[in-house]
């Protein structure tokens, strides 16, 4: 009798999950606006302080869509860089030096306006590309032994970006893919440490509302 119970749970399991996909998708939760949630990658192209590609970062994006295709919105992201250096003499003030191994880090909230061009609107696989501009802070920190120094920076910021929402669910939220460039004017000098603006790509994964 409990076998018969189980086999027809497990029948019925099976036929909801096959309902489920057979249905159609839901494009969006709502009619002509969106929102992504999402993770982030980040690989940083020499900026000649912290250049180790990290997971350390999330962006959040929502907008309407003034046309069938063409929508405008807002977003903020934030991502930390870090990369180790090992013991040298650096120059402090006009006349000291500090000889000290160092960990360093680069701190990036980019925020502003977000753009998407997106086609397949109401199916299940929507692509898209986009390009957010905003303004960017950022943030140089060393830190060595129990001490840190920092420089604090502002710049313009720019970023294309290429991607697709799924909904593989009748209702519901679906997933976000994308990848992107970015580009933030900001400058600073930490010790002997330059940086000229910053280049990065990256990739996102999340969840499509």
């Amino acid at each position: 009798m409990k076998t018969l119970k189980y086999i027809s749970l497990r029948a019925f399991a099976i036929a909801a999950l096959a309902l489920v996909f057979a249905m159609p998708a839901k494009a969006q939760m709502t009619d002509n606006g969106y929102a992504n949630i999402d993770w982030q990658f980040n690989f940083p192209l020499n900026n000649h302080f912290a250049d180790k590609g990290s997971g350390w970062g999330m962006n959040f994006e929502g907008g309407y869509f003034l046309t069938s295709n063409f929508a405008l919105g807002g977003f903020l992201a934030y991502h930390s860089n870090h990369e180790y250096f090992s013991r040298q003499t650096l120059p402090v003030g006009t006349s000291g030096s500090l000889n000290t191994d160092q960990q360093h880090t680069v701190f990036q909230l980019p925020f502003g306006l977000a753009t998407r061009y997106a086609w397949n609107r109401g199916g299940a696989f929507q692509p898209y590309v986009g390009v957010k501009l905003g303004t960017q802070y950022a943030q140089l920190k060393s830190t060595f032994n129990v001490f840190e120094t920092n420089k604090d920076t502002w710049g313009f910021y720019v970023s294309p970006e290429i991607g697709f929402n799924v909904y593989p669910w009748a209702y519901g939220p679906g997933l976000h893919f994308a990848a992107y460039y970015s580009y933030g004017s900001n400058k600073g000098d930490l010790f002997t440490y330059s940086v000229d603006g910053m280049n990065n790509l990256g990739l996102r994964i999340g969840i499509a509302f």
